[in-house]
């Protein structure tokens, strides 16, 4: 999650549809998909780049048990270090049944060219 004021780049609030945590410029939840309207000058349609989408099927052998399987998702920065590690879902695949797993990262460019201060840096 981030830290980031509202109004900087990275800053985050709650969708008021599904309460996940999404950016604050976002005026489609990419959650639950809902339009969200509020009064803010960021609330303007941004043009949206997919950098990463990967896409994977996995089938169960027509023999055996069920597989049992979790989703994590792992977020890492640029020196590793880890900024987020979810769980998004669970289930079970019985033999024959088949699972088609996708990842985007969808980016918004803005103007804001501040940065922010490095986690652990002292002033």
């Amino acid at each position: 999650m981030s830290n980031a004021r509202p109004g900087t780049a990275g800053a985050t609030r709650t969708c008021p549809h599904c309460k996940t945590t999404i950016l604050e410029s976002s005026s489609i939840c990419p959650s639950c998909r809902h339009y969200l309207r509020f009064d803010s000058p960021n609330a303007q349609a941004s043009t949206t780049i997919t950098p990463l989408n990967v896409e994977g099927k996995i089938r169960h052998p027509s023999e055996g048990g069920a597989w049992e399987y979790s989703v994590v998702l792992t977020i890492r920065d640029d020196e590793g270090n880890e900024i987020a590690h979810q769980v998004v879902g669970v289930g079970a695949m019985h033999p024959g049944e088949e699972r088609t797993f996708s990842l985007a990262v969808e980016v918004m460019p803005t103007n804001d060219m501040r940065r922010p201060a490095k986690r652990g840096m002292k002033h």
